[in-house]
């Protein structure tokens, strides 16, 4: 038998409220707990209030038309349904889940209030952009989850010795990752190296990273690209690269790394740590904000800036196996030697 058509569309309206409430939850404990972001948090909590303000006059009928024992929706499953590989897609699952029961609580709420579509259309337009903010956060594991020694290569510091010769070295001694850090040189130069930096670190299994220029990055075809505080943003940066090339930030307070991840970075650095050599600064962030990043921070984070073998048993106790160094491998009379007792240490189990 046809029901009429008002309870129809109010079995409806209660079902696709209780998937818009449920799926905000699962949202916004991702927020909270996963991101730890107040923000975004609050923005979530201002979207699920106003649903309810919205719906509030048609909800107290529309329970009174619910039905679940005489739903046949309810036995139609599909194994997809109860496996999710990770965070990011139980996260993704819940966004698009939340779109589409907006959509649905709009079109039905126009046959009893046009306001009230209005106000459900609003709510759904914000949540587009709250989307595209949360699904730069979800990075997938990537290769840096594997990265210990992260070596940066610059002719400056490769002791008068050719610096492809110094990379090969420092690969052979166990470099994970190698980035390219030239900063004086023109274009066509950076990108002249950048392809033969790239072509070495493929052959080798490294992942490739030029620091700051994502045009040379992507015209190299390298693994990613690392960017300062005073670069393009890594939410622009994520546009030009797609999503499956690496995007390191730079970060000197927690603050800085909250963003980062807010901008869908794969990785940020830490530091400085101590006082280098190879970057002069006029501050040094220390162990204390390292110790800050391994508490909160749950992308993979590097630590970065005078780190040598003497000091870097300070760096893991503080919670950080991955680091990045120049000097304390690329100035060394053995580079090999020297990235191998670096690595062995950070790979070291006490």
């Amino acid at each position: 038998m046809n029901q009429p058509a008002n309870s129809t569309a109010l079995r409806i309206i209660d079902a696709n409220a209780n998937r818009a409430r449920e799926a905000l939850r699962v949202i916004e404990d991702y927020a909270r707990f996963g991101l730890s972001s107040q923000k975004i948090s609050a923005d979530l909590k201002e979207i699920r209030h106003e649903l309810a303000n919205s719906l509030q006059s048609l909800l107290g009928e529309a329970i009174l038309h619910r039905d679940t024992e005489g739903d046949v929706g309810t036995t139609n499953k599909t194994a997809a349904e109860f496996a999710r590989q990770d965070i990011a897609h139980v996260v993704t699952a819940a966004c698009k889940r939340l779109e589409e029961a907006l959509r649905a609580l709009e079109e039905f709420a126009k046959t009893f209030d046009g306001s009230i579509a209005r106000r459900l259309e609003t709510l759904r337009y914000r949540f587009y952009v709250l989307d595209q903010t949360i699904a730069l956060t979800l990075v997938t594991p990537g290769r840096l989850e594997q990265v210990h020694l992260y070596v940066l290569i610059s002719e400056d510091h490769c002791c008068s010795r050719p610096w492809l010769e110094v990379a090969r070295q420092a690969i052979a001694g166990g470099a994970d990752c190698l980035q390219l850090r030239e900063k004086s040189l023109e274009g066509g130069e950076l990108l002249r190296r950048a392809r033969q930096f790239v072509e070495l670190c493929r052959e080798n299994g490294v992942i490739s990273i030029i620091n700051d220029r994502v045009d040379i990055a992507i015209a190299a075809d390298a693994d990613g690209v690392h960017l300062g505080q005073g670069d393009i943003p890594a939410r622009e940066a994520r546009k030009m690269l797609g999503k499956n090339k690496i995007i390191g930030v730079s970060t000197h307070q927690i603050e800085q790394a909250r963003q980062a991840i807010l901008d869908g970075a794969d990785y940020i650095g830490v530091g400085p740590v101590f006082r280098s050599s190879t970057k002069t600064r006029d501050f040094v962030a220390g162990l204390d904000y390292v110790r800050q990043v391994v508490q909160e921070v749950t992308i993979p984070a590097v630590a970065i800036a005078g780190i040598t073998q003497e000091n870097v048993d300070q760096v893991i106790a503080a919670g950080l196996r991955r680091v990045a160094v120049t000097a304390a491998v690329t100035e060394q009379a053995d580079v090999a030697v020297a990235a191998r007792a670096l690595k062995a240490k950070l790979t070291t189990l006490p």
